[in-house]
């Protein structure tokens, strides 16, 4: 169509080349005729191109993951109160003995009932995770004192040697929640965080670490993919 609309225009200057005459004349006549034909179509490939910039522009980022990696960790929470474990009973017999504590892995995972809510706006998930228009992050909130992550003997496998921080992502070289390892370190997830990862590819997600300000001992792990982060403890290389 484009085409059938030039054609009488076009028809007009090679006439008037011809009439005109002269090697110069009848270049600039062929090369007015050519930019005539390539003009709409050089219009409708830059509309296209804006076009799809606008929708490329206009693509809603997701809101949590989707391959945002948070500019820095998380500010330190403000302090609390120390967790106290529930009295013995002093009445209605002799008191019951807590079994002794050998693992230097924090606290158990928490029952069902216990599981904390995170998904503080809807497609959040119900999981610690980091907003990706904010760089909040969700659930990093109990402080110091929380009795979930603490551990008996802090960097008893000495402190992780590698770079951590946003310019530096790592992609999962396989293992469990137990122990994971990438670039010939590994690492095992805190026993109260196994529920919340268990989404996560082992052997193909990338992950960030981030220093943990509030609890000894422990590397924040982000998941790119997913927006999510668990704490984990550095078991050597």
């Amino acid at each position: 169509m484009l085409k059938q609309s030039c054609a009488p225009v076009c028809e007009k200057l090679q006439d008037e080349v011809i009439r005109i005459g002269g090697g110069m004349k009848k270049l600039v006549g062929f090369l007015a005729v050519t930019f005539l034909f390539s003009f709409p179509v050089l219009a409708q490939q830059r509309g296209g191109a804006q076009r799809g910039g606008e929708q490329r522009g206009g693509a809603q980022r997701a809101p949590v993951g989707g391959g945002h990696i948070p500019a820095r960790g998380p500010a330190p929470a403000p302090a609390r109160a120390p967790e106290r474990a529930p009295a013995a009973p002093v009445r209605g017999g002799a008191a019951t003995e807590r079994a002794p504590v050998t693992s230097n892995r924090g606290g158990a995972p928490p029952a069902q009932s216990q599981l904390r809510k995170f998904a503080e706006q809807p497609g959040h998930p119900n999981a610690p995770h980091v907003d990706a228009r904010t760089d909040r992050w969700v659930g990093h909130d109990t402080g110091r004192n929380d009795a979930s992550y603490h551990l008996d003997r802090p960097w008893e496998h000495g402190h992780f040697p590698g770079a951590f921080g946003a310019s530096h992502v790592y992609r999962l070289g396989g293992g469990t929640r137990q122990r994971f390892g990438f670039d010939g370190s590994f690492f095992s997830v805190a026993p109260a965080d196994f529920d919340y990862c268990n989404d996560w590819l082992w052997d193909s997600d990338d992950i960030v670490l981030y220093a943990d300000p509030d609890h000894i001992g422990w590397y924040l792990a982000y998941n790119v993919r997913l927006g999510t982060y668990v704490h984990v403890e550095y078991l050597g290389s």
